[in-house]
């Protein structure tokens, strides 16, 4: 594997960085948590990733700005949480001025045309993912890696998205090739289920020190 992809780059090195198998995992992360490492951790090993990138989001379309942190809280909490060598927060979305997924991955791809992105979602993406901006063209565009996550995965795998590219879902024996396969191309994977949830977090009050961060 190649370890120069390791790091995520500026929008300044982006011409000059590529091929290397890359996984992308967006997300407000408000905040980062256990459960956005472990499905990174495991998406690295099942995937045979180079390596992964957080890409935090600047804000999220489908999430309301009441109980959003600022960026900067936010990216602070990912940059805490990741631990791992090849797992990198990242702040692209934010250089490349982009708000939607899809154009995050054009402008992505336009850049490093010999990468093999794949996307990584939970299950409880899998069921909102028609509620995406152009989902069916983000389909076309990367493989997607789907984790199961408790009590979304069983109506996740009946759903909309799922039954519509069933015939295009590969088996978990074959998730090392995720990557390579021309897109749509999808699998799941019914890993150990972390409890782990953002939400949760703010409810129970954990993220207070978060929330205290930088304003923007």
């Amino acid at each position: 594997m190649t370890s120069h992809l390791a790091k995520p780059p500026s929008l300044l090195g982006l011409g000059r960085r590529d091929g290397g198998r890359i996984g992308l995992l967006g997300g407000s992360f408000n905040p980062a948590h256990e459960g956005h490492r472990h499905i990174s951790v495991l998406a690295l090993q099942y995937l045979r990733l180079d390596a992964i990138w957080w890409l935090v989001s600047p804000q999220n379309p489908l999430k309301p700005t009441a109980d959003m942190a600022p960026f900067e809280a936010r990216f602070a909490s990912a940059a805490r949480m990741a631990r791992h060598p090849r797992i990198w927060p990242s702040d692209l979305e934010a250089q490349l001025g982009t708000r939607y997924t899809i154009d995050t991955l054009a402008a992505l791809q336009a850049r490093l045309p010999t990468v093999r992105f794949v996307w990584l979602m939970g299950a409880d993406n899998l069921l909102q993912f028609p509620r995406w901006a152009n989902w069916q063209d983000i389909a076309a565009r990367v493989p997607i890696a789907v984790w199961g996550r408790p009590s979304y995965s069983v109506r996740a795998m009946v759903g909309k998205v799922a039954q519509r590219y069933a015939h295009k879902r590969i088996p978990i024996e074959a998730a090392g090739q995720l990557a390579l396969a021309d897109p749509p191309a999808w699998g799941f994977f019914p890993i150990r289920l972390h409890p782990a949830s953002a939400s949760a977090l703010r409810q129970a009050g954990q993220a207070a020190t978060f929330h205290g961060g930088p304003k923007p």
